[in-house]
């Protein structure tokens, strides 16, 4: 036992190097404990006089969820809702936190522009008040920051009155030339006499995850490229004793930075983007990564004890923001009448009606998207196979009326939708749908952590897929009926989806050489609007069209091979 004492220290030791932290100080240090099951507390004793703890709050993925809405738990096996959020009660929470410990910053780290139609309405210039009024210290811009264009980015980002970062978003100078940065690479916040140095990256992918024209006019690069370098100026230049990646990267891109040499120096890694919810934070090979869960319903909260100017230790929190507990901050329910009274109205119009909870929490199916392929097969009976993207975003709405059916109000059409994009069909050959198959499957599963992209497995109606989630790209999947039929890889189908802004003619939900390609005349809001309209109230249950063979078919992550559970 006592050399297991002596290796532990000694590989503890190894680690607190580029904090500069004794090797007694890390046996006592609670965030080096919760690795291990061996207990020290008796064993060295530390004097805590001079300690001071700083906290570092974060929200991310709010998505324009201005008000405390129902969320999703897996909880004893089984789905639970609870009502959470809201930017009023959140406004209650930090004060509560700030008021316990003034030493506390604040950061918000992305998607806090798109998500909602009074974002859609306004072009999110709704929520810039809001959010100032909140007093949040920093931010970082997130992969839908841009759905306005960059311009637009630029000018609700510059009217927010906290500083913005983020080190690999340039001015694009012409055919993909690099500028300079558009927002500057870090921040550095001076307390209880150290220096805690920020670095933000955002999602490079963004310009294939979403709608080209989107990010029009921005270089993406991945952080690699220059993360050992400013982590060299934070650290010796700036002298930061502590070193945080803030990132909307998702939690695989996230993982797999940690595990990077460009990281060596990182203490932790602030994420965004996947929605996941990080209780403990997951210990990689040269940083600590977590990600605080979506929709204002939790706040991630970091705290580290500083003594004679170093940091000697870590905890971490993830905070739920229970509606029940907070009384909303009058300021900020003003601010929300303020803006949101004049389309009131037709975002609480009740459109139609669902039988089920609807959510979008499962990698593979959802009844959110269920629901949405339904209402394109009805309004497209012709079509073959109608398709849907893999999105995260849209809170669950679980919450039943008198009618004793949950109510979809006009204003959740575009929680689920909030680009109203234009159906567009075209013809591929079953060759075709393989092979993307095979490469959605892959942007979701694939084993190097880096390949992931963001959102979850493509969804469907008239196809029906057995995958496995984690074999290799090209061998995912075992078999594809198309309308009960076996699919014939020499034979056209027709398919339909959105159309993307910015992407070519014969490109259709990412899959290249469609042959017709042609906008209809229907959008997926009048899409929908008129399948409610018909068929409500609607029982969207996930009908298994993705079936996946070696995991659960209720998969909540796409994390794997570390310690971590989404709850």
């Amino acid at each position: 036992m006592e050399e297991d004492r002596r290796k532990f220290l000694k590989n503890m030791g190894a680690l607190g190097l580029g904090l500069g932290i004794s090797e007694s100080i890390l046996a006592k240090s609670q965030a080096f404990t919760d690795l291990t099951d061996i207990t020290l507390d008796n064993a060295i004793s530390v004097d805590k006089k001079d300690e001071t703890v700083v906290s570092i709050l974060q929200t991310t993925d709010v998505h324009c969820q201005i008000h405390p809405h129902d969320e999703l738990f897996w909880e004893e096996n089984q789905i639970k809702f609870r009502k959470t959020g809201g930017y009023a009660q959140l406004a209650t929470y930090f004060e509560k936190l700030r008021k316990k410990n003034p030493n506390t910053f604040l950061m918000d780290t992305g998607d806090m522009f798109q998500g909602s139609e009074l974002s859609v309405k306004t072009t999110g210039e709704a929520f810039v008040p809001i959010l100032n009024a909140l007093n949040y210290d920093l931010y970082l811009p997130g992969n839908w920051e841009v759905i306005y264009g960059k311009r637009k980015m630029q000018t609700l980002m510059g009217a927010l009155n906290a500083p913005k970062i983020c080190a690999n978003l340039y001015h694009d100078l012409g055919e993909g030339k690099r500028g300079e940065l558009v927002f500057q690479p870090y921040h550095i916040w001076h307390v209880a006499g150290v220096k805690i140095g920020f670095l933000g990256y955002t999602d490079h992918l963004v310009p294939l995850r979403q709608s080209p024209n989107y990010s029009k006019g921005i270089v993406y690069t991945k952080p690699e490229e220059n993360l050992a370098y400013y982590v060299d100026v934070l650290k010796n230049q700036e002298q930061c004793q502590f070193i945080a990646i803030i990132g909307h990267l998702g939690l695989s891109q996230q993982i797999n930075l940690a595990n990077l040499p460009e990281c060596e120096g990182v203490n932790y890694i602030l994420g965004g983007d996947t929605h996941e919810r990080v209780r403990k934070p997951i210990q990689c090979k040269y940083a600590k990564v977590v990600e605080p869960g979506a929709f204002g319903s939790f706040i991630g909260k970091l705290d580290l004890t500083i003594k004679n100017g170093k940091v000697i230790a870590d905890s971490y929190s993830l905070l739920e923001v229970k509606e029940s507990e907070l009384k909303p901050n009058k300021q900020i329910l003003e601010l929300i009448k303020e803006k949101e009274h004049v389309y009131e109205k037709d975002i609480n119009k009740i459109v139609g009606y669902s039988t089920i909870p609807l959510y979008r929490y499962f990698v593979v199916e959802n009844p959110i998207d269920t629901l949405i392929v339904d209402a394109l097969k009805w309004k497209f009976p012709e079509i073959n196979i109608a398709l849907s993207n893999g999105f995260r975003f849209c809170p669950p709405r679980s919450t039943r009326d008198e009618t004793g059916n949950v109510p979809i109000h006009n204003g959740f059409i575009y929680d689920m939708l909030p680009v109203d994009s234009t159906v567009r069909t075209g013809v591929v050959t079953g060759q075709q749908l393989k092979d993307w198959l095979e490469k959605e499957l892959n942007n979701v599963f694939a084993k190097d952590a880096s390949k992931r992209f963001g959102g979850w497995v493509i969804k469907f109606k008239g196809m029906k897929v057995d995958f496995r989630a984690f074999d290799s790209l090209g061998n995912r999947v075992e078999s594809i009926l198309v309308d009960e039929k076996p699919l014939d890889l020499l034979t056209e189908y027709s398919v339909l989806a959105c159309e993307r802004d910015g992407d070519p003619d014969d490109v259709l939900c990412r899959m290249k050489n469609v042959r017709q390609a042609k906008n209809t005349k229907f959008t997926l809001h009048q899409v929908m609007l008129e399948y409610l309209a018909v068929n409500s109230p609607v029982t969207p249950s996930p009908p298994m069209h993705a079936k996946v063979l070696d995991a659960p078919q209720n998969l909540l992550t796409q994390v794997t091979g570390v310690d971590y559970t989404f709850y």
